[in-house]
């Protein structure tokens, strides 16, 4: 144990503590969902095109933070 210059305990070390099933947001987390913010899919614009199985989608974030999906 660290003591202070006036002999107090210093605090313990903080400890990693899992994060819960169910965070503050109320929405159960599932194992294998990868989450991505989606400030990360519109880094260079408003659309980005998601090909799935061949085709094209289109995923826009409008002006007023609505995200379309289009095919």
């Amino acid at each position: 144990m660290i003591r202070h210059h006036d002999s107090r305990p210093a605090p313990e070390p903080l400890r990693h503590i899992p994060s819960p099933a169910v965070p503050a947001s109320g929405v159960p987390r599932h194992a294998g969902v990868r989450r991505i913010p989606s400030a990360d899919l519109f880094v260079s614009g408003a659309v980005v095109e998601i090909d799935h199985g061949g085709e094209i989608y289109r995923l826009r974030h409008t002006r007023r933070g609505k995200l379309i999906l289009t095919k």
